[in-house]
């Protein structure tokens, strides 16, 4: 299972703003190794932060994207679900029940909900609002996604076992088609090793360690 290291930070030092630019971001280790398991090309860059404190752990998505594709006909989950975004999931364990999702487009609209085996999924349930908080720009060539979670929700929902979270991180890009309609292409940190296009099953996911 790969892990990731999470680097610590002094409390409050970091305010997410959207753009990536805290000098704190240099402090993290910059994870790069996405891949797209199901399709022939390879994605383009993207370089995924994060940091802690004793408060928040941070995350920082800086997605490379010359064309994004937003669904702007509402803010509903189907919009979103059509959208280009970013993905975190975090699990309690490999049983998957539950675990809880988080998928934020660049605008950014965040499509958050709790979900149990078998692709069973709760959108009426949402991350704390007083827990969460997320910021993002849209350049020309990249757009950032910047997301802080408070430490006692992680706990609240024991995602935090000696300083490990359980998690997974993903992309979704929707590409154009000669029939104009809209695909996605699936992006991921780990690959499942299925078939097809599958991101809610346990073999997705690795560690993150608080350092």
């Amino acid at each position: 299972m790969k892990n990731y290291n999470v680097n610590r930070i002094e409390k409050n030092a970091l305010q997410i703003n959207g753009l990536g630019n805290n000098s704190l971001w240099n402090n993290a280790e910059t994870l790069t190794d996405f891949i797209s398991p199901w399709d022939d090309l390879e994605p383009e860059k993207i370089e995924l932060r994060a940091l802690w404190d004793t408060e928040y752990i941070y995350f920082s998505y800086k997605v490379y994207d010359t064309n994004i594709h937003i669904d702007r006909k509402d803010d509903s989950v189907d919009s979103i679900a059509e959208s280009d975004r970013v993905e975190i999931f975090f699990r309690t364990d490999e049983a998957l029940n539950p675990y809880y999702c988080l998928e934020i487009d660049p605008t950014p609209r965040i499509m958050d909900f709790i979900a149990y085996p078998n692709k069973k999924f709760d959108y009426d349930w949402n991350w704390p609002e007083n827990d969460i908080s997320v910021k993002s720009n849209i350049k020309e060539d990249y757009f950032v996604v910047e997301i802080a979670i408070s430490i006692q929700s992680l706990k609240n929902f024991h995602l935090i076992k000696d300083n490990i979270i359980e998690t997974g991180f993903y992309r979704a890009k929707y590409k154009k088609q000669e029939n104009n309609l809209f695909e996605p292409t699936w992006i991921t940190w780990i690959n499942p090793n299925t078939e097809t296009p599958n991101f809610h099953i346990a073999s997705s996911f690795g560690t993150l360690t608080l350092e």
